[in-house]
């Protein structure tokens, strides 16, 4: 799933996971998975269907009911709602299975320039982990012609900021505590080195 196919999500879909609810086996498990896909995040599809039934919002995509919504205290739950559906998708498509190695050559390439190396940019994604304090998300965004780490709070996300999101992974306590209880540093480690799927950052940076 591209990020084009993403922003024509509507509220109305919950997409299907790109892979087995135990295919990211030993690093994230069946049943962590099994929570957070048909819990918290089908949660997120059903609060938002409720929230813009029979408002102009209704047969808007995520993306842009995101945009209408951000930053507006009387639509924010429709906000909160709309971009937690929208980050869960891009989230189960910045893994796959037998993920992390390295970037293709585009990718890498422009990794370099950005941070040093791909040691250097996994390590600041580490990084932001850690320093995100409480409940939200690590990304790999494209800001003007340069690659960032950023961190965002709860629901945020980095298209209210400019900048265009490349891969995320998730440091809600739901995507990780069943199998790694508070050690989130050990998480996001074994999702950098298993699970994250290269490929999709690059399909989304366009290279």
């Amino acid at each position: 799933m591209s990020n084009d196919i993403l922003n024509r999500e509507t509220p109305q879909v919950l997409p299907f996971l790109p892979y087995a609810e135990n295919a990211l086996e030993p690093v994230i498990s069946a049943k962590t998975i099994g929570f957070h896909y048909g819990k918290h995040h089908k949660g997120y599809v059903d609060s938002l269907k409720k929230l813009v039934a029979e408002t102009r919002y209704a047969d808007m995509s995520l993306e842009k009911i995101i945009s209408e919504t951000e930053g507006k205290s009387d639509k924010t739950a429709i906000f909160n709602n709309a971009a937690q559906a929208w980050n869960h998708a891009f989230y189960w498509q910045s893994l796959r299975p037998k993920g992390g190695g390295g970037p293709a050559s585009a990718l890498q390439k422009k990794i370099e320039v950005s941070f040093g190396s791909l040691d250097a940019c996994k390590k600041e994604l580490l990084t932001a982990a850690g320093a995100q304090f409480g409940s939200g998300w690590v990304w790999l965004v494209l800001d003007s012609d340069m690659l960032k780490v950023v961190k965002t709070a709860n629901a945020e996300v980095p298209m209210t900021m400019s900048m265009k999101p490349l891969l995320t992974i998730d440091v809600w306590e739901h995507a990780y505590y069943l199998d790694y209880q508070n050690r989130r540093a050990d998480y996001v480690t074994a999702v950098l080195d298993s699970l994250i799927n290269w490929d999709f950052a690059a399909e989304n940076l366009g290279c």
